[in-house]
């Protein structure tokens, strides 16, 4: 019987149905018709059923896109509570994230790498929200994604929900990394309180100084963490700890001279700051810090009684006790061990009755003071130079010291050692005021524009 479909093979009209096989084939030649078996089964009141090819077995198979959407919820949920999960959420703020991605996606929310970018904005708004310390690079690092792609990413979340966002914290940033990083696990409690109330005055002491305006937070907490480590004579590696807190090395370096350079401003009011540079700044950073420390007690705009109690007769005292015990001094290796004297005030001879409490009523001269200190750093000198015999003795040099004679020079008296807000610490006074780097730069970059 003739057919009306042709043949693949000789392309006659004589293709038949076998009803053995079921199978479409050619009386000419035999050829079974490729393709041609195919038969549609119907059946069921929900829809059709039938085999995915793909899989390879029967499945059930029910039209509409309801199963669809369910799965692309579910897997979009087990993904916010992995990426909350690898940030370190609770159940609650977890779900915050979520109930974020549902008011923004209206319910639909989704899958792909677009969808990993808006949980990790969301997740990012959540911690600034409850001023959580975690940067924006470290959940970019969790997502894996770009950190401008996250950061225009959270602008149009903050924008879309018109959210309010408080400052980043970069205080509890500090005590998060001191907390958490390897190179201080093994360190003892007090002193990691120590490095964490100390780290808190400079860091704050910073933001004053205007160091962390107007630019990523933790390079700056990176290069406090290092001064701090470095003045409790713990060894570490500023590679280690900025790639633990997901810093850049080299602007972590930079905000580190910054911070050296700005405490060796603060340390010229002092009478030897003349002798006090970025290599040996490290060696007067207990008399720095006792001297801002001071400062920053006093209260502002309060008059202080004239109290006259440190006078010319009592410095020359102190320059006499200096000379007596016999240290030698040179101008890279300064030997200051009699420097905590300027700010223990309580126990001069010339201070009757008096206790810490009175700290503010003092009053210093710091021109009396620094004429004191030139005369004995010239007297001094002689006393290096020659000796009873006239033998010159200039270039003689001594066992270099470090920080281990000051091992009670910090107080933590300061307000500053307390967590304070931005208004706060404008207010206090540490003998310094700084201008923000970004403006100093622009004033240059001006008068070098205006000489050419």
């Amino acid at each position: 019987m003739e057919g009306s479909r042709l043949c693949t093979n000789c392309k006659k009209k004589q293709v038949i149905l076998d009803e053995v096989t079921g199978n479409w084939v050619c009386e000419a030649c035999g050829v079974e018709q490729e393709f041609e078996n195919f038969q549609a089964h119907f059946g069921g009141v929900n829809g059709p059923e039938g085999a995915f090819v793909r899989v390879g077995q029967d499945i059930y198979c029910q039209s509409g896109d309801f199963n669809y959407k369910q799965n692309k919820v579910y897997n979009a949920q087990k993904k916010i509570e992995t990426i909350a999960s690898q940030l370190g959420f609770s159940s609650s703020r977890s779900a915050e994230v979520r109930l974020m991605i549902d008011e923004i996606t209206e319910g639909e929310f989704g899958l792909g790498a677009w969808f990993n970018v808006l949980v990790g904005a969301c997740a990012y708004v959540v911690m600034r929200k409850n001023k959580m310390p975690i940067a924006m690079r470290e959940v970019a690092s969790v997502i894996e994604v770009d950190l401008h792609e996250l950061g225009r990413m959270v602008v149009r979340v903050v924008d879309f929900l018109s959210l309010d966002l408080p400052e980043f914290d970069v205080v509890s940033s500090f005590e998060r990394a001191i907390q958490n990083c390897p190179d201080f696990a093994e360190l003892s409690r007090d002193k990691k309180d120590n490095m964490v109330k100390q780290g808190r005055f400079l860091l704050q002491c910073a933001e004053k100084w205007f160091l962390t305006t107007g630019r990523q937070p933790m390079p700056m907490v990176v290069a406090v963490l290092m001064f701090v480590a470095e003045l409790n004579q713990v060894k570490v590696s500023i590679e280690d700890v900025a790639s633990e807190l997901h810093a850049g090395i080299a602007t972590c370096r930079k905000r580190h001279k910054e911070l050296l350079e700005t405490l060796v401003k603060v340390a010229q009011v002092l009478p030897w700051g003349k002798n006090v540079t970025v290599k040996n700044i490290m060696k007067n950073a207990p008399s720095v810090i006792q001297y801002m420390e001071m400062k920053s007690r006093l209260e502002k705009g309060k008059r202080r009684k004239s109290l006259q109690l440190v006078v010319e007769r009592n410095l020359e005292e102190i320059a006499s006790e200096c000379l007596r015990s016999q240290v030698e001094y040179t101008s890279d290796d300064c030997r200051i061990e009699h420097d905590a004297q300027y700010f223990d005030v309580a126990d001069r001879n010339a201070i009757v009755n008096v206790s810490h409490g009175n700290l503010d009523e003092l009053q210093i001269s710091l021109e009396c003071l620094s004429n004191s200190y030139s005369k004995f750093l010239s007297e001094t000198t002689l006393m290096k130079a020659m000796d009873d015999s006239g033998v010159d003795h200039r270039r003689k040099k001594i066992k270099p010291l470090g920080l281990h004679l000051y091992k009670n020079w910090w107080s933590g008296n300061s307000d500053l050692s307390k967590k304070l807000s931005f208004e706060q610490i404008l207010q206090k006074d540490v003998g310094f005021n700084g201008l923000p780097p970004s403006f100093v730069a622009g004033q240059l970059a001006c008068k070098k524009g205006e000489r050419r």
